[in-house]
């Protein structure tokens, strides 16, 4: 997620989910905590510090670490992940793999909805193709590419209540036409796609739920506990498209259940009654608070106002490690900036290795950051296997260019035609709102004018509107996030696909996306690894992306909180978590 995007979010959210990523700068799911008054009576209660406002809490359209880690305890999937990062069964009880794996064929539990009714098959079934449709324009919908005819169907054309793939010339270049001043696809009406039959995911009965893949795929069970897979009761969500905006209708089949949602300031969860495995939920309930200033965070957290810090002042930090009051956690995740490449003059390649290669990403990590990040000279970070026993894919992949070269950002900023950064315009850097985003990019802002003779503004939004604006390219240069949906190179990698739904950037390039795809059809570990070593290449030759350094998660925890997880996703997961 996330990403995310996310998802940091990279979320991914992806990742992206990943859950695009997309995520908030050291404001994500943290550690929960009881106060000292709370923990005398054994209370277990929590409250957390979710760092922001949510963007939604629909499973299909979440793409960041903040609503992931709201959707990852109302809801169960197929598997959830456990403390080891696996998949282990939840609504499905078991499953079967053919001998080709490319089908799964998953045998659910019993169990319930928070309205009573029990949880189907029909209802995983509807939500994915929920998910894919193009009305709902999820941006995660990728993460269903891997179920056969998922992209088609996500990329159709609807015309009534049918869906037909895009027509294409003689070239077979895609057809559109002007309708409002904008060029829109054009269908071709002798192919129908038929989500009922050409999308491979099928309830073959209450219990038993059918899946198609277009190729093996060796973390297809990693994603079955991500967010965009989540099931979504059918009878509610498809008679009601403002079932996720209000708790009464807030329908979930997960750890817990969302009663209050007083918007910009808080959520509570209790432990949901109707839970197959209610007996391993000790948390009686949670509240997430909304605070976005670190340093108010913080107070509140000292002063036991709030059991869980889910930011930390960058100038405290070094401090609350050393008394023990926070901890560094490992975390799959890249920091960076991302271009908006069809503006000028970010159009041009030179201008954007020119501020990649400008920034002194030392400095930041160890004068800035100071949370053990390292800096970034490539965009999958480390802590992922390559296809040899033992090895590590950033190890093997090995950096793409030197840190603060200033020489060389200098002559390619002269070659574009701006020596010394003469006429070059000035432009707005975006973030989301985050004291630690701010230092960042006054550190960068510096760095670039210093370095190359530019000028750019900062522009900060709080996080719905930041994303819909990068979303919707309505951004020259934007700070981003990146922490992985699973534990592959391809998370980092395929959201930079031709009109991936987390491209966010404008970028294409029509080799890199016959790397991915080449990869996603490989079978052969060192083949599949050679390949999107080959893609990661191009992308850091054509750097619609800034890299800035690979995320550490510092979080604050309390000796009350016993069996916490937060996995190097960044998904806090409270199921098992209890309070002494």
């Amino acid at each position: 997620m996330p990403r995310i995007m996310l998802r940091t979010g990279g979320y991914h959210m992806r990742k992206a989910f990943s859950f695009v990523l997309i995520s908030v700068f050291l404001a994500v799911a943290l550690l929960g905590t009881v106060s000292c008054t709370t923990s005398k009576g054994n209370v277990q209660e929590v409250t957390y510090n979710l760092g922001t406002e949510p963007a939604t809490i629909d499973p299909a359209l979440s793409q960041g670490i903040p609503e992931a880690n709201i959707i990852l305890q109302t809801f169960d999937g197929l598997t959830r992940i456990d403390n080891k990062n696996m998949p282990q069964p939840a609504i499905a009880a078991s499953w079967k793999i053919s001998a080709d794996l490319k089908t799964y064929t998953f045998t659910l539990r019993d169990a319930s909805w928070t309205n009573g009714t029990p949880v189907t098959a029909y209802d995983f079934e509807y939500a994915w193709k929920r998910a894919l449709s193009p009305e709902l324009a999820a941006i995660y919908a990728y993460q269903l590419y891997y179920v056969r005819g998922g992209q088609a169907f996500n990329t159709s054309i609807k015309v009534g209540s049918k869906y037909y793939v895009q027509a294409v010339d003689a070239k077979g270049n895609p057809l559109t036409k002007k309708e409002g001043g904008k060029d829109v696809p054009v269908a071709d009406m002798a192919k129908e796609i038929d989500p009922s039959k050409d999308v491979g995911v099928k309830a073959l009965d209450a219990k038993t739920l059918q899946v198609d893949l277009e190729s093996p795929t060796v973390y297809f069970l990693n994603l079955t506990a991500f967010p965009t897979l989540m099931p979504v009761c059918k009878a509610v969500v498809s008679t009601n498209d403002k079932w996720a905006a209000d708790v009464t209708n807030y329908v979930t089949d997960g750890p817990f259940t969302l009663t209050q949602w007083s918007h910009n300031d808080k959520m509570t969860f209790v432990n949901n009654p109707t839970y197959w495995d209610k007996a391993a939920v000790k948390l009686t309930k949670i509240t997430y608070l909304m605070v976005t200033d670190e340093s108010t965070a913080l107070s509140m957290f000292q002063s036991g106002q709030m059991d869980v810090g889910s930011t930390v002042p960058i100038a405290e930090l070094p401090k609350l490690v050393a008394s023990g009051d926070a901890q560094i956690l490992p975390y799959l995740g890249t920091y960076y900036y991302q271009i908006n490449v069809t503006k000028k003059p970010f159009d041009d390649v030179r201008v954007r290795e020119a501020l990649n290669l400008a920034i002194d990403r030392a400095a930041i990590t160890t004068s800035v950051t100071k949370g053990g990040q390292i800096p970034a000279l490539a965009f999958v970070p480390g802590g992922i296997a390559d296809a040899a026993a033992g090895s590590d894919f950033r190890t093997v992949g090995g950096t793409f260019y030197k840190d603060n070269d200033i020489a060389t950002a200098q002559k390619l900023l002269a070659d574009a035609g701006y020596p010394g950064g003469k006429g070059f315009p000035a432009f707005t850097l975006l973030f989301n709102t985050s004291n630690a985003h701010q230092s960042i990019a006054e550190a960068i802002q510096q760095m670039w004018n210093k370095n190359l003779g530019i000028t750019c503004t900062l522009k900060v939004e709080e996080w719905g509107v930041y994303l819909d604006d990068r979303n919707n390219l309505n951004y020259q240069v934007a700070r981003a996030g990146w922490i992985g949906d699973y534990m592959d190179p391809n998370t980092f990698l395929d959201m930079w696909v031709t009109d991936g739904g987390n491209n966010g950037t404008g970028y294409a390039n029509k080799t890199y996306d016959a790397l991915i795809a080449k990869a996603k059809a490989t079978t052969d570990p060192a083949a599949r690894m050679a390949t999107l070593h080959d893609a990661e290449k191009i992308l850091m030759t054509d750097f619609p992306i800034i890299p800035i350094y690979f995320y550490t998660n510092p979080v604050l925890i309390t000796k009350h909180v016993k069996n916490f997880y937060q996995s190097t996703l960044g998904f806090v997961d409270w199921k098992t978590t209890y309070m002494e």
